[in-house]
């Protein structure tokens, strides 16, 4: 029997929630908040060993590989990312006010206490978790240190497998707390129309954003850009199905060599290396819904200094993230916590919506590859000439 997928899981999740809270008494919603309060702190818990876990072999990699060509390609997605953040976060504070959301603190029902509070301190705090991988993992390249990077990298396989195992299984009950919570509130029943529009605007601005990457790409290669781009409906599809950019991969490379305006050369280092290090409409994505979110629950939007230094950490967090379902959304958790402030519910509601779209998030990061592939190749080989029509695989 084929098991069910997490998006699936995740739904349902939403939904019964939903219809829990709509019709529960203060005993089951009092019980079920208090199984969100475990499973919130399970997963919270793990947030600094995921810090840890990821950036610092992100970051140790680099001696790897180290050429002029690998750093340009991590410095352009870096800058896509933040760049995708800050148009985002652009974007947000000219539309969410026009969509009318009410804020939490207008809701009349509160929730009941909880039956008992359990609390997993984490490890350290999330800001000093970053910095520790930042500094391990630049302390590795300088000492050249190679069992710790190989030790590194199967605490990130470790890492990976709790996650895999602990936390994305829980998160669909962590969910259907959140939503039987926030439907108990009465929060939902305001505010659903808000999310089928938060999903179609990001959409909408993965588009702009694809639009705009090809364009910079055409003016650096000198190259027509949909002598790439179409090639890469296949690769769309194969993401929007997946999910997952390290699952479209083949297809993507597949695709890519097919375009005469990118030497294979190229496409072999790019395409690959893009699959996790190149997640701009995950994160344009994900700062829209912190945004909307943050005015949904809080009452504002964070200020413009919040959401630079969140941009800019993001970028650090995108680059190193797994390119998984939801690897996005899970390693930035700290920074969501941390620097904009969000607590269980806002962490559960960003989860949820995030997962609904995360095919078309997930679509606009394989497609944006081939921009970035594009601009290697007008900066590393300008006089490298297009494939003849017959050396098209």
């Amino acid at each position: 029997m084929k098991k069910i997928g997490l998006i699936p899981k995740l739904l349902i999740g939403i939904i019964l929630g939903i219809l829990i809270g709509l019709n529960a008494s203060e005993t089951v919603i009092s019980v079920l908040q208090t199984v969100k309060n475990v499973l919130g702190s399970i997963i919270f818990f793990t947030i600094p060993m995921v810090i840890i876990g990821f950036v610092t072999p992100a970051i140790s990699g680099l001696r790897k590989n180290a050429s002029q060509m690998l750093g340009t390609y991590l410095g352009i997605s870096y800058s896509s990312a933040v760049g995708a953040s800050l148009f985002s976060a652009a974007a947000a504070y000219i539309i969410v006010p026009m969509l009318n959301i009410s804020s939490k603190a207008e809701t009349l029902k509160e929730i009941p206490k909880l039956g008992f509070k359990l609390t997993i301190d984490p490890i350290m705090p999330v800001m000093s978790a970053l910095v520790l991988a930042i500094m391990l993992g630049v302390s590795i390249i300088w000492t050249k240190s190679e069992k710790v990077d190989a030790l590194f990298g199967e605490f990130q396989n470790m890492i990976l497998s709790i996650v895999n195992k602990i936390i994305i299984p829980i998160l669909p009950i962590y969910i259907l707390t959140t939503f039987s919570g926030l439907a108990y509130e009465g929060l939902l029943t305001k505010q659903l129309p808000i999310f089928f529009k938060m999903i179609i605007l990001v959409i909408i601005g993965h588009f702009i954003w694809l639009t705009l990457l090809y364009t910079i790409a055409a003016l650096i290669s000198k190259k027509n850009p949909f002598e790439v781009i179409k090639h890469y409906p296949p690769v769309y599809l194969t993401a929007m199905g997946t999910m997952s950019s390290a699952a479209a991969l083949p297809v993507a490379l597949t695709q890519a060599k097919k375009s005469k305006v990118l030497p294979d050369e190229v496409v072999n280092f790019a395409i690959p290396l893009g699959a996790t290090t190149h997640l701009s409409g995950s994160v344009l994505t994900e700062t829209f819904f912190c945004m909307t979110i943050a005015q949904m629950l809080y009452g504002q939007m964070p200020s413009f200094g919040t959401i630079l230094l969140f941009s800019l950490l993001f970028g650090i967090f995108a680059v190193g993230a797994p390119g998984v379902p939801g690897g996005t959304v899970m390693a930035s958790l700290a920074i969501v916590t941390s620097i904009l402030g969000f607590d269980g519910d806002g962490v559960g509601l960003l989860i949820a919506i995030f997962a609904i779209q995360d095919s078309f998030g997930t679509a606009c990061n394989v497609t944006g590859d081939g921009a970035l592939a594009l601009i290697l190749r007008g900066l590393f080989y300008k006089d490298v000439e297009d494939k003849p029509d017959n050396q098209i695989a």
